[in-house]
């Protein structure tokens, strides 16, 4: 078993190694020499497409067709892409292994999921006019050049707004990249662009010139963290620079007049330079290591290293860990080093074991630390176990130590180590793993179709697993070549049993197939009337939609329904699904009823009812200000009832609908009768309110006609003329009344109360009192003292021969007291 650091380099004051990930990665036959190579962030997919701009092998018509190929890092194809949508300028990936493809004209492809589908946007800002240069790449993002020198970024790929940024000069650009907005004080994307002699740093706002001697630069390399920048001179130096540009950190001499193709950070603190077939990895103080290689050899930065690509062999370049090499350098005598040294004397049962944990003693719980995270940097499952292994042996000693992080260290190399796998095909570092996050890579293995292995991990990892059985579902209904029903039975056995899974996402990818009885099938296995109702409709489902709907409860989602159906639907076919739907009904009758009349007049002479439809066409002419028109909308609500002869409530409003006809003709009439200068206006009143304008305006003939024409009750016309009169103090009118009749509807009395409350004592006592004679003595006496009238009220007690009444009355203080006396003496006498 060969040692960690056979494969370790020092550059300057650091170690670096170089691991063999994968060997026999590529067919001989792809060029990679004649191929534009794109590698996802976190040791994700490889992307392949031929450079049309460089002569190739014939190999068939069938190889000569443009395609995109996309492969794991161990060489497994994933999928192919057929190409025939124009040049390409632009092949990237996002953070979350989206592939981007940028054309010419500005289109842009976002595959999403390593399967073909993707979204479409186009650049605009003059990118049909001035076609798309180049691309840059960031985490979420990319700057297109534009052949006018224009730039355009995307910051977000699910929201795309390209956006111009300032304009910078015109000349040749020689070379340029992208500082990342996470990097930078603006927040916003950055554009270092090579332009003469010198950098011009562009951003949203403006093109600044930072004035940089020896240029033209060849090669512009940000480092991951943002803060460095590596520039490759015309005359084969590199600078390193700061990236504000404010200090020089180094600069090397390649001694080469032949310009590197490539020019990638390994980290954060070295710089590679790579030919056809060499690489040279640039440290501190200008220190050098140099690789070579049989073939053509391709960069991939990532966050901690660089990938090396050839057709034999794919290579991780990266700095080794603080942890690393406290433990395995040679010579080391530092704790871990120690521990991990016992450890292999336990296994020889040696009594040096003891000794070293003693000689370790007092800084046991580091070393027992850094054995964990060492055991995190290595990708030999052998060291792995050699260091967990030390580190458990290390804390079996201890007294008190908390194994968190030793567990932790566990777990996640069971998941590092079978991602790793060939067939698999994701290297991940532990450091990469950690950026990544546990449920990105979950969502990596079921782009790679990784269903197996995706649910094992998720349920180590305690993740949900439903998302994995829908896409495991949605591939299948997609892609299965057995009928419906097989598809279906299959689907529904494997996931009823399954929590959380959504049937509407299995059942909406199978509609997207054509495949829509498969996709009603499985409708119905979705819990969810919400997520069945929307896809229901956009099948055109529209009856079952509704009953779905309906059954859950939800009446807003009948109510959308109901919208999303009469915009699409003829008003008649509208009309006729409603029909036996009670609560459907309801709800548009409710909504028209607030909101579109005609509506509702429609829905009521679908259903046939008159009386509804007759009520609303009553409630417009209400609204009516022209006396004709009212009566118009009043004669199509008669018109309507006029055939409903076995229904008392239709025959009833008929009557009332005709009298309101009739009553706004007389009522027109009035009006035309009154002078042009009164502000009267009788249109508009109701009969009571009519009657009693008549009367207060000395019509009483005509207020009585009227009660006659449209046969008021007596009592109701009795009252109206009452208060009429009373509120204009008509007080003749009223005596008249009273000397005309010897009976009123309505009784004497409130005759007496209402002039008594308008103040007239005088024609409320003496005229109205003795015609209730329906009442007895003593309440005509009460009546009397209302009035004021002592003496008449003693009077009618001496007729009726009240003594008590007569006591009564005295004992109330009434003025007149002695006439009382003589009143009661007198009384007494006559018994």
């Amino acid at each position: 078993m060969s040692t960690p650091t056979s494969s370790w380099e020092k550059v300057g004051d650091r170690f670096y190694r170089k691991i063999k990930l994968y060997d026999a990665i590529f067919d001989q036959d792809i060029e990679l020499e004649n191929h534009v190579i794109a590698g996802a962030p976190y040791a994700g997919a490889i992307a392949l497409y031929r450079d049309q701009e460089k002569l190739h092998t014939y190999r068939g018509a069938q190889s000569s067709k443009s395609s995109i190929e996309i492969y794991s890092c161990s060489g497994r194809l994933i999928r192919r892409i057929n190409w025939d949508k124009g040049s390409i300028r632009g092949l990237g990936w996002s953070e979350d292994e989206e592939l981007l493809i940028i054309t010419a004209d500005g289109t842009v492809r976002c595959y999403y999921d390593l399967q073909g589908d993707f979204h479409q946007f186009s650049l605009g800002n003059g990118t049909e006019h001035h076609q798309v240069k180049a691309c840059r790449f960031w985490a979420h993002g990319f700057v297109a050049l534009l052949s006018n020198n224009h730039l355009i970024a995307v910051s977000h790929y699910n929201e795309p707004r390209p956006k111009l940024l300032a304009v910078p000069p015109t000349d040749t650009v020689h070379s340029w990249t992208v500082i990342s907005p996470a990097y930078t004080l603006s927040r916003s994307v950055e554009v270092l662009l090579a332009i003469g002699q010198t950098i011009y740093v562009v951003d949203a706002t403006e093109a600044e010139d930072r004035v940089l001697p020896n240029g033209p630069f060849k090669h512009i390399s940000v480092s991951p963290n943002g803060l460095y920048v590596a520039l490759y001179t015309e005359d084969g130096k590199v600078w390193v620079i700061t990236s504000d540009f404010q200090n020089k950190i180094g600069e090397y001499e390649s001694k080469t007049k032949t310009v590197p193709k490539d020019i990638q950070w390994c980290g954060n603190d070295s710089v590679l330079l790579a030919w056809e077939d060499e690489v040279h990895m640039i440290g501190r103080n200008g220190a050098v290591l140099t690789y070579y290689y049989d073939g053509w050899v391709h960069l991939l930065a990532d966050i901690d290293g660089v990938r090396l690509m050839t057709n034999d062999v794919c290579e991780f370049l990266q700095k080794v860990h603080d942890a690393t090499e406290e433990v395995f350098k040679l010579g080391s005598t530092s704790p871990a080093s120690v521990l991990l040294d016992a450890v292999g004397q336990l296994e020889k049962k040696s009594p040096k074991a003891d000794e070293n944990i003693q000689l370790i003693r007092p800084n046991l719980p580091d070393a027992v630390g850094a054995c964990v995270e060492a055991a995190g940097q290595e990708y030999d499952s052998h060291w792995q176990k050699q260091l967990l292994k030390a580190a458990s042996f290390g804390k079996s000693v201890l007294d008190l130590y908390s194994s968190d992080d030793f567990v932790d260290m566990c777990e996640k190399l069971r998941v590092l180590n079978a991602v790793r796998d060939y067939k698999i095909g994701l290297p991940l570092t532990y450091d990469q793993y950690d950026r990544l996050t546990q449920e990105k890579l979950i969502q990596r293995l079921i782009n790679r179709r990784e269903y197996l292995l995706a649910v094992r991990l998720s349920d180590f990892l305690h993740l949900p697993t439903n998302k994995i059985y829908v896409h495991w579902a949605c591939q299948k209904v997609r892609n299965s070549t057995a009928d419906e029903e097989t598809i279906c039975n299959t689907v529904v056995s494997r996931l009823t049993s399954k929590r959380g899974i959504s049937f509407e996402v299995i059942a909406r990818a199978a509609h997207d197939e054509g495949r829509s009885r498969l996709a009603t099938e499985l409708l119905n296995h979705e819990s969810r009337a919400g997520k069945q109702v929307p896809l229901l409709l956009s099948m055109s489902e529209d009856e079952l939609a509704l009953d779905k709907a309906i059954a859950s409860g939800d009446t807003d989602l009948v109510f959308f329904v109901l919208l999303h159906l009469k915009k699409d639907m003829p008003l008649a076919s509208f009309f006729r699904l409603l029909t036996n739907r009670p609560l459907a009904t309801a709800l548009v009758e409710s909504s028209a009823r607030a909101q579109d009349q005609p509506l509702l007049k429609d829905l009521y002479y679908q259903d046939d009812r008159r009386l509804d439809g007759a009520n609303i066409l009553f409630s417009e002419a209400l609204a009516q200000s022209a006396p004709q028109t009212k009566v118009d909308k009043l004669k199509l609500a008669s018109k309507l009832l006029a055939d409903s002869t076995k229904d008392p409530a239709a025959l009833l409003n008929h009557r009332s609908m005709q009298e309101a006809q009739q009553l706004i003709r007389v009522q027109s009439s009035l009006d035309n009768d009154l002078p042009s200068d009164s502000t009267l206006k009788y249109t508009g009143l109701s009969l009571n309110q009519t009657i009693y304008q008549l009367v207060l305006h000395s019509q009483s003939k005509r207020a009585y006609k009227l009660t006659q024409d449209f046969h008021l009750p007596p009592k109701v016309y009795e009252w109206i003329r009452l208060r009429a009169l009373i509120v204009a103090r008509n007080w003749n009118e009223l005596e008249e009344i009273a000397q005309r009749n010897k009976k009123s509807p309505i009784g004497w009395e409130p005759y007496f109360n209402e002039i008594l409350g308008a103040g007239n004592t005088r024609l409320a006592g003496n005229v109205f009192v003795v015609k209730c004679t329906s009442l007895t003595a003593r309440e005509r006496a009460d009546m009397w003292v209302k009035c004021g009238m002592f003496n008449r009220a003693g009077e009618e007690l001496v007729r009726s021969k009240d003594i008590e009444g007569l006591e009564n009355l005295k004992r109330a203080g009434a003025g007149g007291s002695v006439e009382i006396e003589r009143m009661i003496a007198g009384l007494k006498t006559r018994r």
